[in-house]
């Protein structure tokens, strides 16, 4: 039976490389969830990639909802990957709440919408539903100039957390995927200063000069993986996708 697994932000980045192997490893049906279809994503067109273009802190759950009924009896997997950076602020600057209310749009509400829409779809599945978050090291931290990202963050983990109290038929697990070499990587060195303390700064600029930053296809295997096989002794876990307990998930 091929697994169905739906994932928002797979455009590009790590969504990207998670629908790639999601498609041609994984052997699964994949709905992407996406702002544009990148040429990337256009690229990986099959029968069994169906690409939804809509905004996730708008119509996700509308959309979703529709399209499952009509395709699909049930879902396996959901991945909540797609977030925004932006506004990059410090707390006491003249960054207006609204902009922190649209961060939070994207980078938590969209979560619940998408949960609430997929769960019943989830219990229905043969092979066990999974919910993968796509989190942060921020989520624990206090990064200097992130406020709304590192707020955002910490309310998925407890989004993760609570869900696998209140639903333990889903495995629900949050993933940190590192410092990952993605647009929102670039945008940190280029206009992060502003915002951060230097020293701050100037670990993300060193990082990326010294090669070290993640491959998405690293951290993207991992991902993969958990959506379709995560064991049940990880839900309300925030695991990293480095770390020894997702060896076994590593490519």
């Amino acid at each position: 039976m091929k697994p169905v697994v739906v994932i928002t932000g797979a455009s590009k980045g790590i969504g990207l490389a998670v629908t790639r192997y999601l498609l041609h490893r994984f052997n699964a049906n994949v709905i992407a969830i996406s702002r544009s279809r990148t040429p990337e994503l256009q690229e990986l067109s099959s029968d069994a990639l169906h690409i939804i273009e809509c905004d996730v802190s708008v119509v996700i759950s509308n959309t979703l909802c529709s399209y499952l009924t009509s395709h699909y009896q049930g879902i396996d997997g959901l991945i909540l990957n797609a977030g925004t950076l932006d506004p990059l602020c410090r707390i006491a600057d003249q960054t207006p709440l609204d902009s922190w209310r649209k961060h939070f749009d994207v980078n938590f509400f969209s979560l619940i919408t998408a949960v609430k829409a997929s769960l019943p779809y989830l219990h229905k599945s043969a092979l066990g539903g999974r919910i993968v978050f796509v989190s942060s090291g921020a989520a624990v931290k206090g990064m200097p100039g992130w406020g709304p990202y590192n707020a955002g963050k910490a309310a998925m983990n407890s989004l993760c957390r609570t869900l696998a109290e209140e639903e333990p038929d889903v495995t629900s697990v949050a993933v940190r995927p590192g410092m990952v070499d993605t647009n929102m990587q670039a945008t940190l060195r280029v206009t992060g200063q502003q915002h951060m303390n230097e020293n701050h700064h100037s670990m993300f600029v060193q990082t990326h000069r010294d090669g070290k930053l993640v491959k998405p296809e690293d951290c993207g295997h991992v991902i993969a993986a958990l959506s379709v096989e995560a064991p049940k002794s990880f839900t309300g876990q925030f695991v990293s996708w480095d770390s020894e307990e997702c060896k076994p998930f590593r490519k």
